[in-house]
């Protein structure tokens, strides 16, 4: 009992030193941070010829014995020197790349590209967007559409690549490019409106607990998860939704003018290839068959912005970002949130 109780003070001891020892850090880390600026964004170009480049040499490099391998080199920087004194520049390509989630996060980054882009770009060039996104709610999308929007104000040429999935406010970001190129299986369309939420009324009154909502304004609340919900609360919701949803096709349609909207605009998807009969795309391609191809007349350029973060704030956004998706898609499921 005496060694238990000697262990047990030694490590209480231990504990409140290493403890005491983090405290220090954290405000020693604290105060040299205030004096700090904080860092701002940072813009990050990489030029994909380069990459396209750099893995053709590699799978010459490991094909061709080193005397065929000298030739074509030797041949390839003559056709190079050639090129660069009869060629006039090229045109550039922009790429840039939209995973999106429900809240349509990666809005955040893609304003800045698109921001500094349209500094540079010209008619002559093209901005290419790899977009990725079953869709989410409806002010994030309709930001995110509205940032794609300056493209097409600007006069520049904006193509849309889909490999997997463009649906509901994805599709509503799609449809603002000047041509849409989706791979034969990516999923399309879902041009519709949704919302639900449970209601645990009944459940609360079988065991006699009263739930009061108190609203300023005879439609400031519709719906509720614990109140009892009426039948004029429905149709007003189903009202809403109803006007959302125009307002989602009348969208579609204005830079798509050549869909028959009231057969798409039905909340379903399709594959690729069916899509395309319906002229939601306007070609089959994969993002990599495109930008290779282009690669070959342009000079393209993939931009990404992030922000720069410590070492602390990198490891919180990481913890927080996973706790935000569990209480987000609970939360949603909860509350009367719309979804394109």
């Amino acid at each position: 009992m005496d060694f238990l109780a000697e262990y047990a003070s030694f490590l209480a001891k231990t504990v409140t030193l290493v403890v005491a020892i983090l405290i220090v850090l954290a405000a020693f880390a604290s105060v040299r941070s205030k004096g700090r600026r904080k860092s701002a964004g940072q813009l990050q170009v990489s030029k994909l010829n380069d990459f396209y480049k750099a893995l053709r040499d590699r799978l010459e490099q490991s094909m061709l014995d080193k005397d065929r391998l000298k030739a074509l080199r030797k041949e390839q920087a003559k056709s190079l020197k050639k090129q660069k004194k009869l060629a006039e520049p090229k045109p550039r390509v922009y790429v840039l790349d939209f995973d999106g989630d429900i809240k349509a996060s990666a809005t955040e980054s893609m304003r800045h590209e698109i921001t500094a882009l349209l500094t540079l770009a010209t008619a002559k060039d093209e901005v290419v967007l790899r977009l990725e996104s079953g869709g989410g709610m409806v002010h994030s999308y309709g930001l995110a559409s509205s940032q794609l929007a300056r493209i097409r104000q600007a006069g520049i040429p904006l193509t849309i690549c889909i490999d997997k999935v463009a649906a509901s406010g994805g599709y509503m970001m799609a449809c603002i490019g000047d041509k849409i190129i989706s791979a034969p299986f990516a999923i399309l369309g879902s041009i519709g409106v949704v919302a639900q939420l449970p209601n645990v009324n009944r459940l609360l009154k079988k065991h006699d607990i009263d739930f009061e909502v108190l609203t300023a304004g005879e439609y400031k609340r519709t719906l509720t998860v614990f109140g009892e919900n009426t039948e004029k609360g429905r149709e007003k919701f189903q009202e809403d939704l109803d006007i959302t949803h125009e307002l989602f096709k009348n969208f579609v349609a204005r830079y798509r003018p050549q869909l028959a909207i009231d057969d798409v605009a039905t909340g379903e998807v399709w594959l690729g290839m069916a899509a395309l009969d319906k002229q939601l795309v306007d070609e089959l391609k994969t993002s990599d068959e495109y930008l290779s191809e282009r690669a070959k007349v342009a000079e393209i350029f993939h931009l990404h912005y992030s922000e720069r973060k410590s070492l602390q704030e990198r490891v919180g956004l990481a913890a927080s970002a996973s706790v935000d998706r569990v209480l987000t898609s609970w939360w949603n499921r909860l509350t009367q949130q719309r979804f394109w």
